[in-house]
């Protein structure tokens, strides 16, 4: 039996532009993060996986929705049960060099978690600061050094030692290796595979890049224009995409090797302004397989015949079954 990390129901973020206009930044996400696994949402610039993000981390207020961490609800008003479910989320941002205080040595960068929730005297904090830069590839001692004398990928490290001060069952990583040079980038995905199998780590791995979200991620939620797609396992969205636009994300990722050919199904028209989303299906617009109930009716995720749940009329119907390289570990 599974166990649920992080689920979040029907999550809205709707910004107020003036006194007509509404961006739907998110619009109706629901997902279910399993214990010691990795979710890796997907998707363009600006299609809401960032703000999903930030939603989860309270960092941004949700228009609607409900978050549940471990099966308990952040609606709560019990006095200190509030606290316990934020400190179980934590999250990598994206840039290494603004999410640390350069003014500060990167030791109290890494204890100030632990003085805003655990209530640890000063020599344990210095002992447990000690102890977590050791576990993400540093020496204990750079706790007195300024960010500025470390590079981007030690930066880096350094984030994922403040996100695990206060053990958290659940970590954001929102582009944590977009920043990063192509070696370093690997550094880290490693680091933080081996700390998921060493702590039993759940992550959302908020990425553009196809490639890494398949190498990291168990399932994966695939985000256009504010909404959920298409979900899934990883072999099921990477080997058998059912919606036209994950079959689309796909074939504009680089190919492994120059001899490898497969048929494109290239995105046609541009990207719909949330501002003013079309009616019925948000992709329709780009989609060469769309017809008259697209364009008024929009597509409920349910699940398809091949496993994955999928917001596409004809799911069933459509195939870009392609051989390509999908890791089933």
């Amino acid at each position: 039996m599974t166990t649920t990390t992080l689920e979040c129901r029907n999550l809205k973020k709707h910004f107020a532009l003036g006194r007509r206009a509404v961006l739907k930044a998110v619009d109706g996400v629901s997902f279910a993060l399993e214990a010691g696994k990795t979710l890796g949402l997907v998707g363009e610039s600006g299609c809401g996986k960032s703000t999903v993000g930030r939603l989860l981390m309270g960092l941004e207020q949700r228009t609607d929705g409900e978050i549940l961490v471990g099966g308990r609800s952040l609606e709560t008003n019990r006095p200190g049960e509030l606290q316990r479910l934020r400190r179980a989320v934590q999250m990598v941002f994206q840039d290494p060099n603004a999410s640390l205080n350069p003014r500060v040595p990167v030791g109290v960068s890494v204890a100030e978690p632990m003085e805003n929730f655990l209530p640890l005297k000063a020599g344990e904090r210095k002992r447990r600061v000690a102890e977590l830069l050791e576990k993400v590839g540093l020496s204990g001692d750079a706790a007195k050094r300024l960010p500025s004398e470390f590079s981007g990928g030690q930066r880096q490290r350094i984030g994922i030692a403040r996100a695990l001060s206060i053990s958290p069952s659940v970590v954001i990583a929102d582009e944590a290796v977009s920043a990063l040079d192509v070696s370093v980038q690997a550094q880290i995905i490693n680091l933080l595979g081996d700390l998921q199998a060493d702590l039993g780590l759940s992550f959302l791995f908020i990425s553009h890049d196809l490639a890494v979200v398949e190498h990291v991620a168990h399932r994966v939620a695939v985000m256009y224009l504010g909404r959920i797609v298409e979900i899934g396992t990883r072999a099921e969205v990477f080997g058998s995409p059912r919606h036209p636009y994950t079959a689309a994300l796909l074939d504009a990722a680089p190919i492994e090797h120059p001899r490898e050919r497969r048929k494109r199904h290239a995105l046609t028209g541009e990207l719909p302004s949330p501002l003013d989303p079309p009616a019925g299906c948000a992709f329709h617009g780009r989609c060469p397989f769309a017809r008259d109930i697209c364009k008024s009716e929009a597509p409920a995720l349910s699940a398809s015949r091949s496993g994955q749940s999928v917001a596409c009329h004809f799911a069933n119907e459509l195939s870009f079954e392609e051989p390509r390289h999908v890791r089933t570990a």
